[in-house]
């Protein structure tokens, strides 16, 4: 049994120190802890002092951990998933959501369909926080200590678990203005005497597949002078009439219906993808995290919404 008081007290240290090892820097680790660089090296020192020993080793380009450092984090981590554990067995068992869900999303399809959806989940749930962070790369989730990620591929991987809650479409767009001034595609062979915006996180994001009607797919390669890294930037530069991209409709499905954007090549089709909330293996799925799972599953079932848009392919 415990009776040392100062177990309980340092805690939070604890979680700090794990916190800084899991996300490689204290200025990662007060990003994710909601508070500042100094705060968290307060931790650090407080708990160093506490056991006496050298936990990290500090330089302006590097963190790393001590002989001692690396013992207590493997312990100390174990020690805090057992806790974080517990606490999830206790609401389980309650089956009423509650606390805090740690949700990572790629920029565009967060901004776009999650965010707006929170205050309606929350009305639901007032006791539960939504923690959303965004970010277009892969990242580790449990590394990285989140419940839910949102992954938009073909085919998922590793020992995760996931729920599809929506299919992925693609779509060519270019602005009215890029169109009167380049001209429309006619066929995919068209493409590469235009100016493309690549998405560099998109697999083949320099060679299209096009598949027609009772036909086979066909590749084109394509060239431009744009590659960005996140979907609604392409947008903006789509919309200001600098090229033509491959955009997922949930990120310009509105702009296609308003008449800002001009769908091209529409009796092709592209690669459909899924989107999925994805969530670590565990014995039980906390309620928090089903909660919101089966909300966003409802909001999107069927034809996501923004599908809707009709498609024009005589411009």
């Amino acid at each position: 049994m415990l009776t040392n008081t100062n177990y309980y007290s340092g805690l939070s240290d604890v979680a700090a120190f794990i916190c800084v090892v899991q996300a490689g820097s204290f200025t990662a680790a007060a990003e994710q802890l909601n508070t500042s660089k100094s705060v968290v090296s307060k931790y650090i020192s407080r708990l160093e002092d506490r056991l006496g020993a050298k936990l990290l080793t500090r330089t302006t380009r590097r963190l790393t951990l001590t002989e001692v450092g690396r013992t207590f984090y493997q312990g100390a981590s174990q020690g805090l998933e057992a806790i974080e554990s517990a606490e999830e067995a206790v609401s389980f068992l309650q089956g009423k959501p509650r606390g805090t869900i740690r949700i990572n999303a790629p920029l565009s399809f967060g901004a776009l369909h999650i965010a707006p959806a929170l205050q309606e989940f929350l009305t639901e749930y007032p006791e539960v926080q939504i923690d959303l962070r965004f970010e277009d790369r892969q990242i580790d989730m449990i590394k990285e200590g989140f419940d839910l990620t949102v992954r938009i591929t073909r085919q998922l991987e590793g020992n995760l678990i996931a729920r599809r809650i929506a299919p992925c479409r693609h779509v060519l767009v270019a602005s009215p203005d890029y169109v009167q001034q380049h001209g429309m595609p006619k066929e995919p062979e068209d493409l590469p005497r235009h100016k493309i915006i690549a998405y560099q996180y998109q697999q083949s994001s320099r060679e299209w597949e096009f598949t027609a009607a009772q036909g086979q797919p066909k590749r084109i390669a394509v060239d431009g002078p744009i590659q960005m890294n996140n979907s609604l930037a392409i947008r903006e530069a789509i919309l200001a009439g600098a090229g033509i991209a491959r955009m997922p409709t949930f990120a310009v499905g509105g702009d296609i219906e308003a008449g800002r954007l001009v769908q091209l090549l529409s009796a092709y089709s592209l690669p459909e993808l899924s989107i999925y909330l994805v969530f670590p293996q565990r014995e039980y799925l906390a309620p928090k995290v089903r909660a919101f799972i089966d909300f966003m599953a409802h909001r999107l079932e069927g034809k996501p919404y923004w599908d809707g848009f009709q498609s024009k392919p005589n411009y």
